[in-house]
């Protein structure tokens, strides 16, 4: 397939819906004019959310660091410490980590992504124990965190099968499961960056697992680490069969590679134009995911906010903290006033959403948005500065 007319054939036929193959999907990833490529992408968006297709979505949410102690090593992650890394690494007490709760509450967020490391000593018990308290504490708030990573880490730590580690944590408190460590599921590329972490399909089993234990999920890719096409478009395929058989993936959310302060030389960001490539082929090729985002904290603000013609329905999160890309170089952040701006200026109407995509507020009249701008995307670490960590951090003992 590479005549002009077959391309837009396969474009007027992934427009109207028709399913499209990992080949053909490659073929318009990779040839497919980029306007054409937009337009057919947001046909799909529109005729999907026929009624509300005007609104474009955010959430108001913080990330909160528990530990940067990790075993797995991720080459592209600048965040982790290793185990014996005393003087780098850190945990947050209880304490800590429910008065950050608090002030998210305080600020309006509904959301909480509990990340950080693989921590040796962090089995299901440690989860169990902090989601209850954030639960009881602020029964508000959705825990919506980890990932299958964690999920597989934890088990073996507590000597447990993965399915009563996710049963328990979701009775806890756990809400839902974050997209967390997808990166590359394919295995040349997921060895390269992360060759200590599972495989791509047993990220997948864990997540298809958490799905009919009626535990929902996003999924995500990270883009600019040395992966091909091919292998962009086989990462999408991999999802795509595993929500034919459970539905659960309620996003995609592709994010591009932050090059700083990492152990993967040589390696170059995806850029801008192939980010927004993958928007659109994600909303084309992933017929059976409901909500495609637009990532602005690695691509930029006005990145983003183009994402939102090119099948992206939603912006994401209006970040209250993040330290784990800001640690590889991202620098971009933003409040609630710009975010709805940006929405705006996109010509759609911003809404404020829960993690389920329902509309907590629609700003459809200009002269009601809010005034208050502390609710801000804070990117630059207030925890660690300096690359030390902050007196609140209990520093951890080497083992």
């Amino acid at each position: 397939m590479t005549e002009k007319a077959d391309l837009q054939s396969v474009l007027d036929r992934a427009a109207a819906g028709g399913r499209i193959t990992p080949e053909e999907a490659l073929v318009l990833y990779r040839d497919a004019p980029l306007h054409a490529l937009g337009a057919a992408a947001d046909a799909v968006r529109r005729r999907k959310y026929a009624g509300i297709e005007h609104i474009a979505t955010y959430i108001i949410e913080r990330n909160i660091n528990y530990t940067n102690v990790c075993v797995t090593a991720c080459k592209f992650c600048a965040f982790y410490a290793a185990p014996k890394d005393t003087e780098k690494g850190w945990t947050r007490d209880l304490d800590d980590i429910l008065r950050r709760c608090a002030e998210t509450v305080e600020l309006g967020g509904t959301q909480i992504m509990f990340q950080g490391g693989h921590h040796p000593d962090y089995g299901v018990e440690y989860y169990e124990k902090h989601f209850k308290a954030i639960k009881d504490a602020f029964p508000q708030l959705v825990i919506h965190s980890l990932g299958a990573s964690e999920v597989e880490h934890m088990a073996r730590i507590s000597g447990v099968s993965v399915e009563e580690a996710i049963t328990r944590i979701h009775e806890a408190g756990l809400d839902s499961f974050a997209g967390a460590g997808a990166e590359l599921l394919p295995e040349r590329p997921r060895k390269a960056i992360a060759p200590l972490k599972e495989s791509g399909e047993r990220w997948l089993e864990i997540m298809e697992t958490a799905h009919r234990l009626g535990v929902e999920s996003t999924s995500t890719m990270l883009m600019g680490t040395g992966e091909t096409n091919a292998e962009r478009i086989e990462h999408l395929r991999m999802i795509r069969d595993v929500q034919d058989r459970t539905g659960g993936f309620r996003a995609f959310i592709p994010y591009t590679y932050q090059p700083e302060n990492n152990h993967l030389k040589g390696r170059t960001q995806a850029t801008l134009f192939e980010y927004l490539r993958m928007i659109a082929i994600a909303r084309l090729f992933l017929d059976n995911v409901q909500h495609i985002q637009g990532s602005w904290l690695t691509t930029g603000k006005e990145v983003g906010q183009l994402s939102l013609h090119y099948g992206a329905d939603d912006l994401g999160s209006i970040m209250l903290e993040e330290n784990v890309v800001s640690s590889a170089g991202a620098r971009h952040r933003s409040n609630r006033l710009e975010i709805i701006d940006l929405i705006r200026k996109a010509g759609r109407v911003p809404a404020q959403r829960a993690t389920t995509y329902e509309h907590l507020v629609v700003h459809d009249d200009p002269a009601n948005d809010p005034v208050d701008d502390r609710v801000v995307s804070h990117i630059s670490s207030t925890a660690i500065e300096g690359g030390t960590a902050h007196p609140e951090l209990k520093l951890l003992a080497s083992n």
